[in-house]
């Protein structure tokens, strides 16, 4: 148990969602309970439960965070090739997802039919469809709405695939992202008035990273 310490409100939250994040990191969800929060932060429950009032609470709000830090660390320049900036977006992503497996698996298992949970997911999934559609390059206007419908698909399909994935990994982490992009790449190529594949597959190095 860390030492306590005093901190502002403002501190004692961050600190509380650092450790929550953590504990939902590394354990099934049905695993961390509140006690265990305090006691890594070096708390009382009380005083955790002023901050947040429930597990479910200290989940959202870390699950929150992560979804913005995910969309601000996902940079879609169009100064890169379609390419490239697919590949760093699912490069973030799959960080993320290996890096809090538990908490990945908790937001689509457990909490699958959670309306607040889903309602974080959606808007990131949103978020990132139309930070995409900004940066293809439509053959077209008229192309736009079958874009975004493709994009959508996509999007839940990458989801759909890394969370089974995570489950059992039945390939290779770039095998994994190359099959996302190649699946987005070959679904968009009517619509575009560039050849998306160009560049594509991306050189491989002798040994998976």
């Amino acid at each position: 148990m860390s030492p306590r310490q005093r901190l502002s409100p403002a501190d004692r939250r961050a600190q509380l969602l650092t450790v929550g994040a953590q504990l939902f990191a590394a354990r099934p969800y049905d695993e961390v309970l509140m006690e265990d929060v305090a006691k890594e932060a070096g708390v009382s429950r009380a005083l955790l439960y002023r901050h947040f009032p429930s597990k479910h609470a200290l989940f959202a709000v870390v699950y929150q965070q992560a979804a913005d830090q995910l969309l601000a660390d996902t940079r879609l320049d169009p100064a890169d090739s379609l390419v490239e900036q697919l590949i760093q977006g699912m490069d973030v992503h799959l960080d993320y997802f290996i890096a809090n497996r538990q908490a990945v698996l908790a937001v689509n298992r457990v909490l699958a039919g959670d309306p607040v949970i889903q309602s974080i997911m959606t808007n990131e999934l949103d978020a990132l469809r139309t930070r995409l559609l900004a940066v293809v390059p439509l053959a077209r206007e008229s192309a736009r709405e079958a874009v975004s419908a493709v994009l959508k698909s996509w999007l839940v399909f990458v989801q759909v695939l890394c969370v089974d994935w995570l489950t059992r990994e039945t390939c290779t982490r770039t095998e994994l992202r190359d099959s996302c992009i190649g699946a987005l790449l070959g679904a968009l190529r009517p619509l575009l008035a560039e050849d998306p594949t160009q560049g594509w597959p991306p050189q491989r190095p002798d040994v998976d990273a």
